[in-house]
C-alpha cells in the first residue's frame, strides 16, 4: 500500500453557532469524559433498560500469531475476539419501544410514514408496541425462535421496522435486504445465512408504478434452503394481482400478524447475542455477512444519535435511507426508537412525481433534522441549478447531516445555504457496516465545521492516519484510515466465515491492532479528517496515486458541473488515465437530452474549463484525459457511486453485479454516451 496524492485545503470554516452550542445535547467536555474509553461507555450503556447490569463490560483478544505460517507464506493469526458488556441481559425492542410506552409516552407519534402514492399513516409508540407484539406473537407461533435467521425483503414501510423490532424482540436474527435487489442476490442472503423465514410484499411502489416482488422472493426461496415460510404484505393489492403463491408455505401477513394478540412478553437476551447479520454491498466479490451483536450495538447506536443529531423529544427526524442499508439500521431503527424520537419514513424516490417531493415531505412534517446522501445532494443541485424556489417552507429544519460518501465542498455549501437556511450545522458522518455507528463526525455544538471534512473521531474512539507499515502520517499527507482498538458497536465477525473478518479488517496491521476501514484519508493541522475515498477508488496515473474524491470535488466546483463520477481507465503512456463523467448542472429539456448533437456540444463546452479548473486546484497531473457527459450516474440505492461500472462501460466489459443500483437504466444511458463519442 502506497498514500494518496493530497486534496487541496479548505477555504472557509463555519463556527457552531451560539445559541445552538448552549442547547447542545454534548460539549466540548465529552472528550475529556472519554479518556478512559471503556469506563465512557459504561455510563453510554446506563442509558438503556437492562434486565441484568452486565458482569464485564469488555474484554478483548487480538489477533495474535500462532507461529504457524499459511501456503500463502503469511502468519497464521488468532481471529480476534470483543466482548462489550457480557453478561448484561437486554432485549432491544423493549429498549427501543416498550419502556417508552412505561415511561408514559405512549401518545408521542413514532413513526410518519409517507408512502410513494401519498397514502400516509401515524403511529404511536403505544400502536408501535400493539403492531410489534402482534408481529412476536405471529413469528413464534410460524415456529421463529432464538437465533434463528429471517431474511426480510420489504421496501420503506411501517411493517419493515415492525418486523425486524419484532425479530429482535424474540432473540432471532434478521437480515434485512433491499427491495431492488435481483432474485439471484437475495436468494444468496437466503442460503448464506440459512434463514428459517423470509418476509417480503406482494410488491411495491417505484417511480409511480407497482412493481411486483413476489415472484423475485419465489425464485429466491427455490433450491437447497432452510425456508419454511414466506411471510407476504399486502401493498400493492389488485395492482399486481398475479402474484404466485405456494400454499402451506406462503401466509398473508394480514392473516397471521393482524389477528394475532396485542401483547407479548418479552424476554431478555445477553448482550453478545446476535442481533442482525448485514451484507456488504457486493459490487466486487462475494458480499461479506457482518454480525452485529445487541448490547454494545445499542449502546453506541443509542449515544451517537442523540449526540451528534442533538436529538430533542419534539424533534421530527428524517433519515433518507432505505431500512435495508446499515445507515438504517443505526439511524433509523436502533438509535432513533432507542431515543424515543418521532421520525419521518418515505417509500419512494426523490422525484416522484416531482423533483421537491422531499422537501414537500420536510415542509408536511416539519423536519428539524435532515440526514441524506452526498450523491442525492448533488443531484438536488442538477436539479435546482438556481438555489431551491420558495416553493416549500423549510424553516422547520435545524440540523442536517450527511452519510454513504465524502461531501464534495460544493454540495456542502450548496447544502447549508439552500436546505439549512445557511446557518444550520451539517454533520457529515464516516462510518460503515462494520463499523455499526458513526465513527468520524462533528459535534454540532462544538466542532467549527469544514465543508468537505468529517471533523473528528467521536469521543470514545481512537482514528489514525497511517501509512503502510502502520505509522502515523503527518498532518496534511494522505493515508490510510484505521480504528485503533475497539468499539462497542463494532461488528464482531463474518458470518459463517471468521477468517475472513480476520483477513479483511485485521490481518493487515494485527501488530498494532488497528482496524482497516479501507478508506483513503488525511489529518490537518487542526486534526480534522478528510476522507478520501475507498483505497480502491484510487487512481495510478504515473506513479502518482490520485484521489477520485478529491478530483470529483474540483469538478463539482465547476458551476457548469452538478455531478462527477471520476474512474482510472488504462492508458498506454501513464498507465492510467483520469476519465471523468460528469453531469452538467442546468437542467436540460426532453428533447434536448434525446439529442446527441446536444450533448457533444455541452463536451466541447465544458472540455477545456474543467480541465482548467482541476489543473488549477489540484495540478496538472490530475487532468482528465476524457470528460464524458452524461445524464445520470450509477448510484446504490444508499448513495454511492459504483465507480466500478463506470470502468466497465468505459472499457466496454460486461458489467457484472448491477443489483444494487438505484435506478438500472443509467447504465444504458451512459452506453449511449459512449458509443456516440466512438
Amino acid at each position: 500500500m502506497t498514500t494518496i496524492e493530497n486534496p487541496a485545503a479548505p477555504t472557509r470554516v463555519y463556527p457552531p453557532e451560539p445559541v445552538f452550542a448552549a442547547l447542545a445535547n454534548v460539549g466540548e467536555e465529552a472528550w475529556e469524559q472519554a479518556a478512559d474509553p471503556v469506563a465512557f461507555w459504561e455510563r453510554q450503556a446506563e442509558r438503556l433498560h437492562w434486565e441484568r447490569r452486565w458482569d464485564r463490560a469488555h474484554t478483548w483478544e487480538p489477533a495474535r500469531p500462532t507461529g504457524e505460517v499459511d501456503p500463502d507464506g503469511r502468519d497464521v493469526l488468532t481471529v480476534p475476539k470483543a466482548e462489550w458488556f457480557a453478561g448484561g441481559r437486554l432485549n432491544a425492542a423493549v429498549n427501543c419501544v416498550d419502556r417508552h410506552v412505561d415511561a408514559g409516552n405512549g401518545d408521542r407519534v413514532a413513526i410518519r410514514f409517507e408512502g410513494e402514492p401519498g397514502d400516509r399513516e401515524t403511529i404511536t409508540y403505544a400502536e408501535l408496541q400493539r403492531r410489534v407484539a402482534q408481529a412476536a406473537n405471529a413469528l413464534e407461533r410460524l415456529g421463529v425462535g432464538e437465533g434463528d435467521r429471517v431474511v426480510v425483503y420489504l421496501p420503506v414501510i411501517p411493517e419493515t421496522i415492525v418486523i425486524t423490532l419484532a425479530i429482535a424482540r424474540i432473540g432471532a436474527v434478521h437480515s434485512l435486504v433491499f427491495g431492488g435487489f435481483s432474485a439471484e442476490a437475495l436468494r444468496f442472503r437466503v442460503e448464506d445465512t440459512g434463514a428459517k423465514l423470509l418476509v417480503t410484499t406482494d410488491g411495491q411502489f417505484r417511480r409511480g408504478a407497482a412493481v411486483a416482488v413476489k415472484e423475485r422472493a419465489d425464485e429466491a426461496a427455490r433450491g437447497e434452503n432452510a425456508i419454511e415460510h414466506v411471510l407476504v404484505v399486502r401493498r400493492t393489492g389488485e395492482l399486481t394481482p398475479d402474484i404466485p403463491w405456494t400454499p402451506g408455505r406462503d401466509v398473508w401477513w394480514h392473516e397471521v400478524v393482524d389477528t394475532a394478540p396485542t401483547t407479548h412478553e418479552p424476554r431478555f437476551f445477553d448482550a453478545e447475542t446476535p442481533l442482525f447479520i448485514i451484507y456488504t454491498s457486493g459490487t466486487t466479490g462475494t458480499p461479506k455477512g457482518v454480525v452485529h451483536t445487541t448490547g454494545g450495538y445499542l449502546t453506541q447506536a443509542s449515544w451517537s444519535h442523540w449526540a451528534l443529531f442533538d436529538a430533542k423529544p419534539d424533534d421530527v427526524y428524517w433519515c433518507t435511507a432505505d431500512l435495508a442499508w446499515v445507515t438504517a439500521h443505526t439511524y433509523v431503527l436502533y438509535g432513533p426508537f432507542s431515543n424515543g424520537a418521532t421520525s419521518v419514513i418515505y417509500e419512494g424516490t426523490p422525484n416522484t412525481p416531482h423533483p421537491g417531493r422531499h422537501f414537500e415531505i420536510v415542509e408536511r412534517y416539519g423536519v428539524t433534522t435532515y440526514y441524506t446522501a452526498p450523491t442525492l445532494i448533488r443531484t438536488f443541485m442538477t436539479w435546482f441549478p438556481n438555489g431551491l424556489p420558495a416553493d416549500w417552507d423549510l424553516s422547520s429544519i435545524r440540523l442536517l447531516g450527511t452519510v454513504g460518501e465524502a461531501i464534495n465542498p460544493a454540495a456542502w455549501e450548496w447544502f447549508r445555504a439552500n436546505v439549512g437556511a445557511g446557518s444550520a450545522p451539517i454533520v457529515d458522518t464516516w462510518w460503515q457496516s462494520e463499523s455499526g455507528s458513526a465513527i468520524v463526525a462533528p459535534l454540532p455544538g462544538v466542532a467549527v465545521l469544514k465543508p468537505g471534512s468529517a471533523g473528528r473521531a467521536v469521543p470514545g474512539v481512537t482514528v489514525r492516519v497511517v501509512d503502510a507499515h502502520g505509522d502515523d502520517v503527518p498532518s496534511g499527507t494522505s493515508g490510510f484510515i484505521v480504528i485503533d482498538g475497539t468499539w462497542p458497536s463494532m461488528a464482531r465477525t463474518v458470518w459463517r466465515n471468521p477468517q475472513r473478518y480476520l483477513d479483511s479488517y485485521w490481518r493487515p496491521y494485527a501488530d498494532r491492532g488497528y482496524f482497516l476501514a479501507g478508506d483513503g484519508a488525511k489529518v490537518d493541522a487542526d486534526g480534522d479528517i478528510w476522507l478520501l475515498g475507498r483505497i480502491d477508488d484510487v487512481i495510478n496515473v504515473s506513479g502518482h496515486r490520485l484521489s477520485t474524491i478529491e478530483i470529483e470535488s474540483a469538478l463539482v466546483a465547476h458551476p457548469a458541473v452538478g455531478e462527477a463520477g471520476v474512474v482510472g481507465v488504462t492508458d498506454a503512456t501513464t498507465g492510467q488515465a483520469v476519465a471523468a463523467f460528469v453531469i452538467p448542472a442546468r437542467s436540460l429539456t426532453a428533447e434536448e437530452r434525446a439529442d446527441p448533437a446536444v450533448w457533444r456540444a455541452i463536451e466541447d463546452e465544458l472540455g477545456a474549463a474543467l480541465r482548467a479548473q482541476v489543473t488549477r486546484e489540484i495540478g496538472a497531473i490530475a487532468k482528465p484525459r476524457d470528460i464524458i457527459v452524461v445524464p445520470d450516474l450509477p448510484k446504490t440505492r444508499s448513495g454511492k457511486i459504483m465507480r466500478r461500472l463506470l470502468v466497465d462501460l468505459f472499457d466496454d466489459r460486461p458489467l457484472g453485479d448491477t443489483t444494487s443500483l438505484q435506478d438500472d437504466t443509467v447504465p444504458a444511458q451512459i452506453a449511449t454516451r459512449l458509443a456516440d463519442r466512438a
